[in-house]
């Protein structure tokens, strides 16, 4: 079995991907997003993290996260995420997928890929580089024209609290190169 290494720095902030999977387009449903926040906000409840930012797409995820001081443990979180998040879809009526032996084997639904992609950090320069990243991602693939047209983002939040201008992301170049592949 591969030896996956993780970074791990307390407290830090890490940029995260998370597929579906097969990429199935599960956050096309109203449900499964409803299912997501609802379970975000549970395990947040338990084990504390800042969102700084987040992206959902239909068939994939980008978030910010900014762990607190002492805690570097983010696998937990989303193992619990995944795993709260499946088993509430399910019972609410969504569609498992279908599950081939390997996953029946573990007891596990056809929902998410098995791993996520994680990113530490570094700096203030590299944070507002992944934020630009994760919310120009909607226009990147195709699904919108302008960032604030994607209703499933901090986007909003961030432009309320003065980060972004309403019009950030309508399509062009922004902060440098805007088609770099950070995270997929």
């Amino acid at each position: 079995m591969p030896n996956y290494r993780r970074t791990s720095v307390p407290g830090a902030s890490y940029f995260f991907t998370l597929v579906t999977y097969n990429r199935r387009p599960l956050f096309t449903e109203a449900l499964a997003r409803r299912c997501l926040r609802a379970v975000m906000e549970e395990v947040r409840g338990a084990r504390p993290f800042v969102i700084d930012g987040i992206c959902l797409l239909p068939e994939h995820l980008h978030c910010i996260w900014t762990l607190p001081a002492g805690d570097s443990d983010y696998s937990q979180r989303w193992n619990a995420i995944k795993g709260l998040f499946s088993k509430r879809f399910i019972a609410l009526g969504g569609n498992g997928g279908t599950v081939d032996a390997s996953r029946r084997k573990r007891g596990e639904v056809a929902l998410w890929q098995r791993r996520f992609w994680e990113h530490l950090i570094r700096d203030e320069k590299d944070l507002e580089r992944h934020l630009d990243y994760l919310h120009y991602n909607p226009v990147k693939h195709g699904w919108v024209n302008h960032v604030a047209d994607w209703p499933w983002s901090s986007f909003h939040r961030l432009v309320k609290e003065g980060v972004y201008a309403k019009d950030w992301g309508g399509g062009h170049a922004l902060h440098g190169n805007m088609t770099d592949t950070v995270g997929e």
